[in-house]
């Protein structure tokens, strides 16, 4: 490159700013220089935006030099800050100011969310049990989430799960056509936010032979108001087997075992009746507490009664069974289903259900 005024220029700075950088004793001094010489009105960026007058070749020229420069002149600033850095590091251990023997101080790391945490207790308490785990898609067919379920568009059993449906995808039912057949096909193409993980049981049962034992998790969602033990967002486990001789003596085994091994080994289980559609019989399930004897009216978790729900289940309806292709003559099941966060909050004594979806750090970081 031909000499120049503006290459003597930066042969200059560059040997004025190289010692400069090495008489810098500290971080003000390397702060000063960085600013009078790389900042925005220091003397290299000065000498760049003269280039705009030069010709063109010699544009190019000077202008690569310059940048080369820049460069060599930013790695010799960070490789002096460092030199610094360790000077002063050695100076404190010299003179007993910094005590290299203690521990380092600690980083705050980051957990699973409690109700993660007590799915994955679930998930490997059936996991132990023989049970394959398996998901679905959260954006349902009505015809998964209701009509296979034995909940057609015009059953009362509907105003069980309040439904988000997704109007701009599919549409929701159109209850004044009537019941009939035809408003049933068409009803069962619209799509919702599925209200449980019962339609895996369908959607398993379609592409699988017996023996079948599935657990599934997933986020399910209700347009319902929340309060302490409601949520429009909760997190469900749904169980399902079916084989050859499955009983309601099986049912009540898994569910035993099953709550020993969550909540001890002392707990027991209690059947009581109740209603599902897709299930006959069906049953809630509640556990004996485990805070308590069993007749504490002090008792934050039971409250003196002795129980606590958790599920509900049952026998899958041969119906289903039929509609799946098997003989409900030959194979039988059960299903089950499982709120997470109800048994996260027994688990844990919370009372009430938003704490976890509030994204309050003073009540996870206790998890």
């Amino acid at each position: 490159m031909t000499t120049t005024p503006i290459t003597d220029t930066i042969t200059t700075l560059a040997a004025e700013a190289r010692a400069a950088l090495d008489a810098a004793a500290d971080e003000a001094a390397l702060e000063a220089w960085r600013v009078g010489v790389l900042g925005r009105g220091g003397s290299l960026t000065a000498v760049l935006r003269s280039l705009a007058g030069l010709e063109p070749e010699t544009r190019r020229a000077v202008g690569a030099a310059a940048n080369r420069l820049r460069d060599e002149l930013e790695a010799a600033l960070a490789a002096r800050r460092e030199a610094l850095g360790a000077q002063a590091l050695a100076a404190q251990v010299a003179a007993g100011a910094l005590d290299v023997t203690l521990p380092g101080r600690p980083l705050r790391r980051g957990g699973l969310h409690p109700v993660t945490q007590t799915l994955r207790v679930i998930l490997d308490a059936f996991t132990r049990m023989g049970f394959d785990t398996v998901e679905g898609p959260e954006v349902e067919l009505d015809e998964y989430n209701f009509e296979r379920l034995r909940i057609p568009a015009d059953h009362p059993a509907r105003d069980m799960w309040d439904t988000f449906w997704l109007s701009s995808l599919g549409a929701a039912p159109d209850r004044s056509a009537g019941s009939g057949a035809a408003a049933r096909d068409r009803d069962a193409g619209a799509l919702l936010l599925r209200t449980h993980t019962s339609p895996m049981q369908v959607r398993y049962m379609e592409q699988h032979a017996p023996p079948i034992r599935i657990a599934v998790p997933g986020r399910c969602y209700r347009y319902e108001a929340t309060d302490a033990t409601h949520e429009w967002m909760l997190t469900q486990v749904e169980l399902l087997v079916v084989d050859e001789g499955v009983s309601m003596a099986d049912l009540k085994g898994t569910l035993q075992e099953f709550a020993r091994q969550i909540f001890g080994a002392q707990t027991r289980v209690l059947l009581r009746n109740s209603y599902f559609p897709f299930v006959e019989p069906g049953v809630e399930l509640a556990v004996s507490c485990f805070a308590c004897p069993g007749d504490d009216p002090a008792c934050v978790v039971c409250r003196g009664s002795g129980w606590l729900e958790i599920m509900g289940a049952g026998m899958v309806h041969p119906e289903i069974l039929a509609a799946a292709g098997y003989d409900a003559e030959r194979v039988t099941g059960f299903a089950a289903g499982m709120g997470v966060e109800r048994i996260a909050m027994l688990r844990h004594g919370i009372d009430d259900i938003r704490n976890f979806y509030a994204n309050d750090l003073r009540f996870l970081r206790q998890f």
